[in-house]
């Protein structure tokens, strides 16, 4: 019998149980990132890339965000690119409805940085605040630098439309008092908490999720190739507002990560993005979660 081709892809949501917590990865959809974006031996990279069988030209790169339902609160980590930023972004809206999930549910929502992938899904295509009920909390010092007048003055042309977008963005929770800023280990909610990680962006937040026996580390912006970046820590990316600190902060988290066997999550990893990392010689090998586990 015919059948005609759906041409679209299943939701983007996937749930784990993390002790007695529930997270759910949210896809926003997908970015083409240059291969020349990233520091290092092109051969050598070209060479990794292929190993891993991405395709030749632009690497495909997924977005997620994390939804952590404690029983009391609903805390949102990150909040995609929304309408700004890319066509094939944006995606977030719908998979939180396929979660059963209004926006108005969500009681939090931390930004890990506000890079123009992560923040403007805090709005509606109307302009309006898309989490209404929420508080939004960001790096002092993130919210600092992206807000900043100076700041956007002096960037490239290239990066000015990443602080327009994050002032946009932030301003409607600022103006109703519904913004706050955050230290290292400021507490969402009982087991959920910042861990600062700088070197993206000065302010790079990440959130440790710890209750019950479980344990996950949202990790954010550490890795955005993970053929790349697990093999060979030391390659940072053009989008690295201080790349040394990068560097040493992705080698301090697959240490630790490695180490305590502790099951983390990433923004850029390919989707739902929740594994492992195991060492491999001088370097680590990426062991994803199957479909199968943690529920």
């Amino acid at each position: 019998m015919a059948l005609p081709l759906a041409n679209t892809q299943a939701p983007g949501v996937y749930r784990l149980k993390v002790g007695a917590f529930e997270v759910t990865v949210l896809s926003d959809g997908n970015l083409a990132i240059d291969r020349g974006l990233f520091a290092g031996d092109a051969a050598g990279g070209d060479k990794l890339l292929d190993k891993a069988f991405l395709p030749a030209g632009p690497i495909p790169t997924c977005v997620n965000e994390w939804l952590v339902n404690t029983g009391d609160k609903v805390i949102l980590v990150d909040a995609g690119a929304g309408s700004s930023f890319a066509p094939t972004l944006g995606k977030m809206r719908g998979n939180l409805a396929v979660a059963g999930v209004d926006p108005q549910m969500v009681d939090d929502v931390v930004i890990t940085h506000m890079h123009p992938d992560h923040i403007p899904g805090l709005l509606a295509k109307d302009g309006s605040m898309m989490f209404p009920n929420a508080v939004v909390h960001v790096n002092a010092d993130e919210y600092a630098f992206w807000t900043s007048e100076q700041n956007s003055a002096k960037a490239p042309d290239e990066f000015k439309v990443f602080f327009d977008l994050a002032k946009v963005a932030i301003k409607p929770y600022a103006d109703a008092g519904r913004m706050q800023t955050l230290r290292d280990g400021a507490q969402f909610a009982p087991g959920v908490t910042a861990a600062a990680a700088p070197g993206h962006t000065v302010g790079h937040t990440m959130v440790r999720v710890s209750f019950g026996g479980g344990e996950l580390l949202i990790w954010g912006d550490i890795v955005h190739c993970a053929a790349l970046q697990f093999a060979e820590p030391e390659r940072a990316i053009v989008f690295d507002s201080d790349p040394a600190m990068a560097i040493a902060n992705r080698k301090k988290v697959f240490d630790m990560v490695a180490s305590d066997r502790l099951l983390f999550a990433g923004a850029h990893l390919p989707f739902p993005g929740v594994g492992h990392a195991a060492r491999s010689g001088s370097a680590y090998a990426y062991v994803p979660i199957t479909h199968a586990e943690h529920y």
